[in-house]
């Protein structure tokens, strides 16, 4: 048994509730972070439309799991190609490249990384949303180099 250091606050995140972001084309509400949970972790809830395709990187620090909680989508981790769907699991280990699609109908995952701290990223490559939806349609590509240069702090690498 190991002896705690850092005696944590319970948290409780309830439905509709969390910091609610547009990110990249989507609606992420951070559920828990890494300061909460004394780094341990975070959970990020994302909620992605039809057809979009996260662009394939790699996590220097965190290892990342995704539950699917509706929807489809299709994961690339190094080389191994995995369809998921609701109820499913996928864990994407730290340095090996990966990126996901979604489906037809979107998809609602969450996203848990080890250790904590990844709220960090989201936070810098988002906007505060206006609501619990999806941002309005943009024709707009992101900044890619504003995305390349917050991943980069947040010890992500995009690799395309």
């Amino acid at each position: 048994m190991t002896e705690q250091t850092q005696l944590l606050d319970p948290v409780a995140t309830r439905a509709g509730e969390g910091e609610a972001l547009w990110w990249v084309g989507g609606l992420a509400e951070i559920k828990v972070t890494g300061e909460q949970t004394g780094g341990l972790l975070s959970i990020i809830e994302i909620t992605d439309p039809p057809n979009i395709e996260a662009p394939l990187h790699v996590h220097h620090r965190e290892d990342e799991g995704f539950w699917i909680l509706e929807g489809d989508a299709t994961f690339e981790v190094g080389d191994t190609t995995i369809e998921a769907h609701a109820g499913d699991f996928v864990w994407g280990p730290r340095g090996v490249p990966h990126r996901y699609s979604t489906g037809d109908a979107g998809c609602r995952m969450l996203f848990v990384m080890t250790p904590g701290g990844f709220e960090d990223l989201v936070r810098g490559m988002s906007t505060p949303a206006q609501s619990r939806t999806l941002p309005p349609p943009s024709d707009e590509e992101p900044d890619w180099e504003h995305v390349a240069a917050v991943a980069k702090a947040n010890g992500c690498e995009l690799l395309q």
